[in-house]
């Protein structure tokens, strides 16, 4: 059974502010280009997430990208370094890239929720998904994001990057692999995120996903070049 979506937007655009607005409360404010977003996710209160993390992790690459991809929260690597997919699942995404014939530096990397969520654990922090008041709260700067590159695909990695971008829960099984509009030229492509690679087990069966995954990205490509 296929899913509608009756977004006449991208679901994060629904906190865009419009150019101009003044501050709010909660410290954030519209930015003028994606130069801008560092300093102003650093003075985000919009949720309590800034308080333990080193940064804000804002998304990074071309500017004019027709390809953005979405993943879920910075990680401990990204944290540190303060750019998007740097650590273990960035590797691994580079390599998913480079199999595709996808140049990173031709698209937008970024994640729906731009302060690291964490669990001490001794001397480790370990990822914790971040909630849904979370996820919305953060919609406003994936949402800037958006406005600024104005991407005609969103590759969602992951269910949080989906449900931040269509505004619902959907299971990756059944909306993966296929071209979702979601308002103006703009689709969305859900598909799993790179650490769901690395957590398997089975060496098999990690070869096998990860051939789907490559696979998937360049069929996302492959839409692209056949909507011009």
């Amino acid at each position: 059974m296929k899913h509608r979506v009756t977004e006449s937007r991208p679901a994060a655009a629904a906190d865009a502010p419009e150019q101009g607005q003044a501050d709010s409360p909660s410290g954030t404010r519209p930015v003028e280009s994606i130069a801008d977003l560092r300093d102003a996710l650093n003075h985000c209160r919009r949720c309590a997430l800034w308080q333990a993390a080193t940064q804000g992790v804002p998304g990074e690459g071309r500017e004019t990208a027709r390809l953005m991809l979405v993943g879920e929260v910075p990680g401990d690597a990204e944290d540190l370094a303060g750019h998007p997919f740097v650590g273990p699942a960035g590797a691994l995404l580079d390599r998913a890239l480079h199999e595709a014939g996808i140049d990173r530096r031709a698209v937008f990397v970024t994640n729906a929720v731009k302060h690291f969520k964490f669990e001490q654990r001794g001397k480790r922090r370990l990822h914790v998904r971040p909630s849904i008041a979370e996820v919305k709260a953060c919609s406003w700067w994936l949402a800037e994001e958006l406005r600024l590159v104005r991407p005609r695909l969103a590759v969602a990695l992951g269910a949080t990057a989906a449900r931040s971008l269509l505004g619902r829960s959907v299971t990756i099984s059944a909306m993966r692999g296929r071209a979702v509009p979601v308002g103006g030229t703009m689709h969305v492509w859900v598909t799993v995120h790179p650490s769901f690679l690395l957590r398997m087990p089975q060496e098999t069966r990690r070869r096998a996903e990860l051939a789907r995954f490559v696979g998937e990205l360049r069929e996302a490509i492959e839409w692209l070049r056949r909507a011009g």
